[in-house]
């Protein structure tokens, strides 16, 4: 079992980044993978990006060469760089890991593109 925690969601102007922290309560090391997923209003939650224990990286089309997942094993936190943000980037932020077959989630934490 593990907890995660997700910080680093703001409001944030067109062409701007932000920085997403998903903190799990244990070690993540072993976690076979661990990713992002969004949820905008009135829309089906999607699969952003995840990566694996040994440190594959996978992004849906629409973030690829704007977002970078990355995992720090020593701090058992996953984050989710995000540059030159969009408003249809603009939803609530999930963190999710898989830990032998069951899936875990975080709370979210919201992310806003807007002037």
């Amino acid at each position: 079992q593990v907890q995660l925690v997700e910080s680093g969601g703001d409001l944030v102007q067109p062409g701007g980044s932000l920085r997403l922290s998903c903190a799990a309560s244990r070690s993540i090391s072993s976690i076979a993978a661990m990713g992002w997923y969004r949820q905008a209003p009135g829309k089906q939650r999607e699969w952003v990006a995840t990566i694996t224990r040994a440190g594959t990286e996978d992004y849906v089309d629409s973030v690829k060469g704007r977002f970078t997942i990355s995992r720090d094993n020593a701090k058992n936190t996953v984050y989710l760089q995000m540059n030159s943000l969009k408003p249809e980037d603009t939803a609530v932020y999930y963190c999710n890991a898989n830990v032998m077959a069951i899936v875990y989630w975080g709370q979210g934490t919201q992310v806003t593109v807007s002037l």
